[in-house]
């Protein structure tokens, strides 16, 4: 039977937490530095987890580690961590920690339950919408230029425009995930933009571009260089809805992927929300790997 007793003293598991998750940011192409920086933003939330031991007759078999907490006056639960031991897989105590985990949450008040993915779960997590994804792909040398598309920087008469579709489009992207309510998003949305874009054009450390096909404007591109150390953020590389279907997604990466390099990265990381199986499987084919998951579901469960 498995058991789940809370720990006092949870610094095994931390070590050992800290040691998966230095691999899998290293696996997905991040350099040390990068893993590090990663690593000290988990550690710094490492007093909000409440842990517990996963144990059968006495031997332990694993970790789970959760926590709820205000998500714009929602209550809502996290799995940070349910880990297994090896000799241990496949013997129902995943799915008897997902299941304890879900409880724990519910009787505090969560009416949902989100849960970071850093590696495989067995299909632990397979009905839980997925809410986005952290793509990352180590870049080489500056690509070349792809069906003829160039870039040029984005200019101050073009600006507002950009920036209204921009929101527009972040907030529809966060009402499809299920992430929030339409205010809401329109509410994060402001924040967000205000934080990250304080200087418009001229925000330090930031590319904004438009990117041209035969003379002709067929998307725009917004990057943050030195997002972690080595590794470029692009908030998006865009194709206009009229120029889709020429294979321009594409080459709006290898723009991305000439910027990151230009801005002295190595590494060019994105988001992508759920719900969009296209960009999906456009990072997919470019050999953009998944470094995080971000899944939820409504609490409580309904009875079967």
């Amino acid at each position: 039977m498995t058991e789940f007793n809370a720990l006092g003293d949870s610094t095994e598991w931390q070590q050992d937490f800290e040691r998966r998750l230095r691999s899998a940011y290293l696996a997905a192409g991040l350099g040390p530095a990068a893993a590090e920086h990663l690593l000290e933003e988990a550690r710094a939330a490492l007093g909000d987890w409440a842990v517990a031991e996963i144990t059968e007759g006495g031997n332990r078999v694993g970790h789970v580690a959760v926590g709820v907490i205000d998500d714009n006056g929602t209550p809502a639960g996290r799995i940070r961590d349910l880990h297994i031991d090896a000799a241990h897989a496949g013997r129902g105590h995943g799915r008897a920690a997902r299941d304890w985990a879900e409880a724990w949450c519910a009787e505090r008040g969560a009416r949902r339950l989100n849960v970071r993915l850093t590696g495989p779960s067995d299909g632990l997590f397979d009905d839980y919408a997925v809410q986005g994804q952290t793509r990352t792909r180590a870049v080489g040398s500056p690509p070349r230029t792809r069906d003829g598309v160039t870039a040029r920087p984005m200019t101050e008469a073009e600006y507002p425009a950009w920036l209204a579709s921009e929101k527009l489009a972040y907030t529809g992207d966060i009402v499809r995930a299920g992430s929030l309510s339409a205010e809401e998003a329109e509410r994060k949305a402001d924040r967000d933009f205000a934080e990250l874009l304080p200087d418009g054009l001229t925000t330090p450390s930031t590319t904004l571009l438009v990117l041209e096909a035969a003379g002709e404007q067929v998307g725009t591109g917004w990057l943050k260089h030195g997002h972690l150390p080595g590794v470029t953020y692009g908030y998006s590389l865009h194709i206009e809805e009229r120029h889709r279907g020429r294979g321009l997604g594409r080459a709006a990466m290898a723009v991305g992927e000439r910027a990151t390099v230009a801005g002295g990265d190595d590494v060019l990381m994105f988001t992508v929300w759920g719900g969009n199986e296209v960009a999906m499987n456009l990072y997919t084919s470019a050999g953009y790997g998944v470094m995080e998951e971000f899944r939820a579901i409504g609490l409580p469960r309904p009875s079967a």
